[in-house]
């Protein structure tokens, strides 16, 4: 388990997404409408012309813990390392209005919503990727919670998201514990990432019952 969320864009891409991994031999990369996201299985993967098959002239996709030696031609960016932080036992619950399934039929609501208030990372299918929960209020979308990366062993709580017209009624704090719980008892290991710049909504994970396991490097690498 330690492995996989060291290096937690390879392992998805390697196990609960190998499907719709594009892969060339130890680098892998989601479908640019999944997500921007591209993964090595070590440090000392020697991507040769990997780089080339996989990113587009000038596109920028990112890395998450682990990031190789790269070529003359390439621009890679360091930012601010994220907290990663875990669950390890079931959360207090909270009551509130019902958690419905997100499906095709709300994906227009979903891509809605992400494009307020989660833009850089949110693709049409980013969906496919996982579940996704929310909770409407009065015929809208004011929150959401979804699934991205994981293993066999790990899922991550992502796109967690309430509209601006919808904030202080406790609905991310009611999907997260939800999601938590249900990922627990699937025998699962939940984990997600914040950002430092961020610090309410690290604070709530806190709070919440989450653990800061370690920070973890992120990169963009952009293709000349």
């Amino acid at each position: 388990m330690t492995d996989t969320l060291d290096n937690p864009f390879w392992a998805a891409l390697d196990s609960i997404h190998r499907d719709i991994a594009l892969r060339a031999g130890e680098v892998a990369r989601y479908p640019a409408d999944h997500a921007p996201f591209l993964g090595v299985a070590s440090p000392a993967v020697r991507v040769g012309d990997a780089f080339e098959r996989l990113v587009a002239p000038g596109e920028s996709v990112y890395l998450l813990g682990v990031v190789p030696t790269v070529p003359a031609g390439w621009a890679l960016q360091a930012f601010r390392p994220l907290a990663q932080m875990v669950c390890d036992a079931p959360l207090v619950a909270v009551d509130g209005p019902e958690i419905v399934p997100l499906g095709e039929a709300q994906r227009a609501d979903v891509l809605a919503l992400t494009a307020l208030v989660y833009p850089h990372y949110f693709r049409p299918c980013t969906m496919d990727m996982g579940r996704y929960f929310g909770i409407y209020e009065q015929g809208r979308l004011a929150a959401m919670i979804g699934e991205r990366l994981g293993s066999d062993a790990t899922r991550e709580m992502s796109a967690i998201c309430t509209h601006p017209d919808f904030n202080g009624r406790g609905y991310a704090r009611r999907l997260t514990v939800w999601l938590t719980n249900d990922t627990l008892a699937r025998g699962m290991q939940p984990f997600l990432h914040v950002s430092h710049e961020n610090p309410r909504a690290k604070q709530l994970y806190e709070q919440l019952g989450y653990r800061v396991r370690r920070d973890i490097g992120f990169w963009s690498l952009r293709r000349a």
